[in-house]
Order: C-alpha cells, then structure tokens, then sequence
C-alpha cells in the first residue's frame, strides 16, 4: 500500500472507536466516492482546528471567548449544570428543555492518574459560586467511581458557598457515559435530580 493512504488510514484511526478496518473503509470512501467531501472534510477539520478553543466562563468548546450560552440572558444563570465533557453539554441540550448554565470539567477526579482539582479548573467553578447568583449546582458527572468521587468534591464545594447541590437521578446506568445515552433516559434523570 502506499505510504499516502497508510498515512491517511493512520490518521483516521485517531478517532474514537475506529480501527484498522473501518478506517481503512472511510479512507477508501473518501477517495475513490467522495472527493467533495474529503475536500470539505480537510476544510472543516483545518478551521476547526485553528478557531475552536475552550469558554472562558464554562469552559465548553467554542469559536468565540465566550460561548453562546454562557452570553445568552434568558438562560437561568443561578442553575449550573456540571458535565464531564462538551459531549455532555451537547447531549443534555439536545434531549431535554434545560436552560441554565454549564461547567465543563474536561474530566473527572482521578488521582491515580494524576487528576485533581486544579487540573479540572475547579477554581473557575469555585469563582462562578463566589460571586455568588448560583442557586442550584446540578452534579452531571458520569455515573463511575471517578464520577461519583467528583460529584462528592462538587456538593462539599457548593456547601462551602452555600448553594444547594443536587446529583441527576439514577437511569444512568453505573460505568455509563451521558454523552451515549438516550434522550428519554437523559430527559428522567435531569427532571428527577435529587439533594446530594
């Protein structure tokens, strides 16, 4: 095979839950269907690459300083949904009405691999609830040990500043990852959160 397309199907392996196979298929696809859209492919990839950056206030993925929702005044910004990663923001938005703020941690608490507050920018967190205006702090963390362990540090941190935390409702199974799940499951655990 030649050394272009090895390269193309090695970069394409990048990407999660895609192996030799099914790399080497998009590769294939690309080239010998769809040039077009390898082309807007290479386009949307390389200004992404270059424009999309981290919310100053909620850390989430945008283009701009500031995202949109954080700059939106109908959104209720005394309640602050905490997620692990953008995906979660973008699964939430997309299954249910909420219309408050986000945190994105970008992670979870995990010291064994070297993971802790200030690698979250937990201080930004604890910023937005000293200021004070934050009523309600909704622990989304992922349904795991490492999850469970952050949404523990977030309810005693919200304490501190007292604001009422509360943890999303079980239906999401443990190990289980909010940004893969179904929006009627998403939909129940969001409107039967509880006090942490």
């Amino acid at each position: 095979m030649e050394a272009v397309l090895e390269e193309l199907i090695a970069a394409l392996r990048c990407l999660p839950g895609v192996g030799n196979k099914s790399a080497r298929r998009m590769a294939l696809h690309l080239l010998e269907r769809d040039r077009t859209g390898a082309r807007r492919l290479i386009r949307a990839l390389d200004v992404a690459a270059e424009t999309v950056g981290h919310c100053s206030v909620c850390r989430t993925l945008t283009a701009a300083s500031i995202c949109a929702r954080c700059k939106d005044p109908t959104r209720d910004a005394g309640l602050v949904c905490v997620v692990e990663t953008p995906g979660d923001v973008l699964a939430i938005e997309a299954a249910t009405d909420f219309q408050g703020l986000f945190h994105v941690l970008l992670g979870r608490l995990s010291p064994l691999d070297g993971i802790g507050p200030e690698e979250l920018g937990l201080d930004q967190l604890e910023s937005r609830l000293r200021e004070g205006g934050v009523r309600e702090l909704i622990l989304a963390t992922n349904a795991s040990v490492e999850g469970e362990v952050t949404a523990h540090y977030l309810a005693e941190m919200a304490a501190r500043h007292g604001v009422r935390a509360t943890r999303i409702a079980q239906g999401v199974p443990t190990g289980g990852e909010i940004e893969y799940l179904d929006a009627g499951t998403l939909t129940h655990a969001l409107s039967g959160r509880r006090d942490y």
